[in-house]
């Protein structure tokens, strides 16, 4: 016998969902682990894709900003792995402005299985992640951009066989990258030494956070203004562009006072003998980095590149696997 009373179907809920939202949320998804499988997805891929972690999976991807590396790896790394990526552009969502973010979270966590989010505000990408019952990925905020931050690690693990005790110095802006490096490093036991130019350091808090991560890890952290101090001695030294994505309009008044801080023979010539030189890209030569170390045989840049793919593809196997 029917009432006539619509019933509405009921969503089944899992157990609240795990996000990378910023770097600290890689020490309790297993930092270790996922380097480990990382590097398992870039050495014996055979074995690590044979089952398609990722079969019947729907990634959306949502990328406020321009994107090269960071659209690319995320695509490859779905689609490698067996799912299916959905790009969606600012114009498609338009996201705070067509639809609040926790609009857009709420909708597509009935469509798709994880978000991958790239914007200006990191705020906008916590509403989200408050909105969504799907893991949402930082694909790279004002604030943090921890996938960038993982693949380095594995780079500089893949050079030296460790990351415990590695000095690794950060020459330039104390931007995004900056942020997720200290924090990520800090996790892993590492030296960290920045130096920016004096109103460019990174944020106060993350390096209160990154500084008390570090004891517990037997690590260390130092925040200055002399690039050559910070580079004396250290086995990495890892650059990023002057002026971020949506400060265009301050290169010039940029590049003026970022005098000095250009990573070139002369300043790696401080570093340890076997000193690497890192760069995320885009980027600048003869700004922020020399044409002849991001061309020479120190720079790992395009290793940086590559292992995007990797990390993001132990990212997302952890989140969606559990």
């Amino acid at each position: 016998m029917t009432t006539g009373v619509a019933v509405r179907p009921q969503r089944r809920t899992a157990a609240p969902s795990r996000n990378l939202l910023g770097a600290e949320d890689l020490e309790p998804l297993g930092l270790g682990h996922l380097l480990d499988r990382a590097e398992l997805l870039r050495t014996d891929r055979p074995t690590a894709v044979r089952d398609r972690p990722l079969a019947g999976r729907q990634v959306a991807l949502l990328f406020e900003k321009p994107s090269l590396r960071t659209r690319v790896s995320f695509e490859v790394s779905v689609t490698s792995l067996g799912g299916h990526a959905i790009a969606l552009g600012p114009d498609e969502v338009g996201l705070g402005r067509r639809e609040s973010a926790a609009d857009v979270a709420r909708n597509l966590s009935r469509l798709v299985d994880a978000i991958v989010l790239r914007t200006f505000a990191h705020e906008t990408l916590v509403e989200m992640a408050r909105a969504a019952s799907v893991p949402v990925i930082n694909a790279l905020t004002d604030a943090e951009h921890p996938c960038q931050a993982l693949a380095d690690l594995l780079t500089l693990r893949q050079c030296f066989g460790r990351l415990t005790g590695l000095r690794l110095a950060y020459v330039g802006d104390g931007n995004n990258v900056a942020h997720s490096l200290l924090l990520a490093a800090a996790q892993a036991g590492m030296d960290v030494r920045v130096a920016t130019p004096p109103g460019y350091a990174p944020d106060p808090e993350v390096v209160a956070r990154a500084r008390t991560i570090a004891q517990q890890h037997r690590g260390w952290v130092s925040v200055g203004t002399d690039p050559m101090a910070a580079v004396g001695g250290a086995d990495a030294v890892y650059t990023d562009v002057w002026a971020s994505m949506g400060r265009e309009d301050e290169a010039e008044e940029r590049r003026a006072r970022f005098a000095g801080f250009e990573v070139n023979v002369a300043l790696l010539a401080r570093a340890a003998p076997h000193v690497v030189a890192m760069h995320c890209m885009p980027a600048h030569r003869g700004d922020e980095i020399s044409a002849d170390v991001l061309d020479g045989p120190r720079s790992l840049a395009l290793e940086q590149t590559e292992n995007r793919r990797y990390v993001q593809e132990a990212v997302l196997t952890a989140l969606l696997e559990g």
